[in-house]
């Protein structure tokens, strides 16, 4: 008994830290999105927006990007479980968006990939903590 519960307590230490998001590794998996957004205090609309200051940010509003309708008329205000929802598969949540992407699928690449990201503020620097 005593080694299921020892058993039970380290499966649980393992998912909590497996949950953690780590930003380095997320700026690894951000290699993904460079051919198509830059993110940083040099950041232009490329192919697809800029995303600094993503976290906070409504979708379809940044200057001088031409998104697709169903992206401004969305609704969507970007956060973690919207960002989470959405990079796993694009064309599931915004049906007729212009982003033509397979998804991330790996659940700590989405919560690295979310670290990286939403510490950008709208300028591309880096949040204070």
């Amino acid at each position: 008994m005593k080694t299921l519960i020892v058993a039970a307590i380290a499966i649980a230490a393992a998912s909590g830290t497996a949950a953690a998001q780590d930003a380095a590794k997320g700026e690894q998996v951000f290699n993904m999105c460079k051919p198509c957004h830059a993110i940083g205090p040099d950041a232009t609309n490329m192919l697809g927006p800029e995303l600094n200051g993503l976290d906070g940010r409504h979708s379809g509003s940044v200057p001088d990007y031409p998104y697709s309708d169903a992206n401004k008329k969305s609704g969507i205000v970007w956060n973690e479980a919207t960002f989470k929802q959405y990079i796993k598969d694009p064309q599931a949540m915004v049906p007729g968006t212009k982003m033509f992407f397979a998804g991330i699928k790996n659940p700590q690449e989405v919560n690295d990939l979310w670290a990286y990201v939403s510490q950008f503020d709208a300028d591309g620097n880096t949040k204070k903590k």
